[in-house]
């Protein structure tokens, strides 16, 4: 018997990563950072190239390394990678990695070294995110370096790539404004004679939305779990996530009840309570105190008063509930259960966030379609 979990389908996931190949004629790039956006990095990594991805993207050295460790060969690039790291057990791994500066690119030579073995870069141009990436004042000095690198046989220049500002926002003027600038930086790798294979800048929303900025490869992540990045629009995708609950203790409290911490919430009438053992150690936001939606018994309700480390509490009103019943935070919609969207729009923030907070926590995880 399960108290809590968070329930992934897998064939969703294969599902939507089958939709996202059939709507590009580049390659695809299965973004599973963040431990697969919550849903388990590997188990999603395996069901995404189940259904074709050619590649797996992670942000963090920790996060390529252990896909290796899984024994997944699949290409992999990664991207967030702070000074010091031991670079080296990248490259013998044959993991790709994202380089947007010149001390950046002296440690991937150096690990080049280290391994005996030319180092996979991918080269990333700030085409206006000003966040990761080169400036494009600075972009032809590192397109030097690197092809000084190539030629020396210390590095293979395999990708040039940057990410979108308001692909979410479809028809916003940045995005077209950054699509010039990545082609203005693609001249500029010509110019200093280097030809890599991968051209790369759509994420989930540009995949969906802008086929003109596919490239050779596009890498979309949240809409791989089957979430949209585009508000009000679902583009088929199924979500591969629920999050659920058995409900812990039941009783009955008279009308002007205080409930849970604080007492933010009064009961306005005699009441049925249910205790449900979920709190924000296991994801649920404290900001969803009055405000989250919960499915149970068949009938939506929100939590009642403020969401504790373990656990929160929902008034049925005079509905039966008793211990044991099923309470449903999110799932796909398709039963009437909220959604990641819901919640996300509960608590003011991202489905992203949601989603990302209640796969990595003490609930279990628990596979379906989980094919051998």
């Amino acid at each position: 018997m399960w108290q809590a979990e968070v329930r992934v389908d897998l064939d969703a996931i294969r599902e939507n990563v089958d939709r996202l190949r059939a709507g590009t004629s580049a390659e695809l790039m299965a973004v599973v950072k963040g431990d697969g956006y919550g849903h388990g990095m590997v188990p999603a990594a395996r069901a995404a190239l189940d259904a074709g991805a050619d590649w797996l993207g992670v942000c963090t050295l920790d996060e390529a390394l252990a896909l290796r460790a899984a024994g997944i060969e699949a290409p992999v690039l990664a991207w967030l990678l702070t000074p010091g790291l031991p670079l080296h057990t990248g490259v013998t791994a044959n993991i790709d990695l994202g380089a947007a500066s010149l001390p950046q690119l002296d440690e991937m030579l150096a690990a080049s070294r280290t391994a005996g073995r030319p180092v996979r870069l991918h080269l990333k141009i700030d085409t206006g995110l000003a966040r990761g990436g080169a400036t494009v004042a600075d972009w032809p000095t590192l397109l030097d370096a690197a092809a000084k690198a190539q030629a020396d046989g210390l590095a293979e220049v395999v990708g040039v790539w940057s990410h979108f500002v308001y692909a979410d926002s479809p028809g916003h003027p940045t995005t077209d404004r950054q699509l010039a600038v990545f082609h203005e930086g693609l001249a500029m790798v010509e110019r200093a004679g280097l030809r890599p294979r991968y051209r790369h800048l759509a994420n989930s929303a540009a995949t969906l939305t802008r086929p003109d900025t596919h490239f050779d490869l596009v890498r979309p992540g949240l809409a791989v779990y089957g979430l949209s990045p585009v508000a009000g629009e679902t583009y088929g995708l199924r979500p591969a996530m629920t999050a659920r609950a058995r409900v812990m203790l039941t009783k009955r409290v008279p009308a002007g009840s205080g409930v849970s911490y604080g007492h933010t919430y009064t009961t306005e009438r005699a009441a049925n309570l249910a205790v449900v053992p979920l709190g924000y150690a296991d994801g649920v936001p404290r900001h969803a105190s009055n405000s989250g939606p919960v499915q149970l018994g068949g009938v939506r309700r929100t939590i009642s008063g403020r969401v504790c480390m373990d656990q929160f509490v929902l008034d049925c009103g005079d509905d039966p509930v008793a211990a044991g019943d099923v309470a449903v935070l999110f799932g796909s919609g398709a039963e009437g259960e909220p959604t990641a969207d819901d919640w996300a729009e509960a608590v003011g923030t991202i489905n992203y966030e949601i989603v990302t907070r209640f796969g990595s926590t003490r609930v279990p995880r628990v596979y379906d379609g989980d094919h051998p």
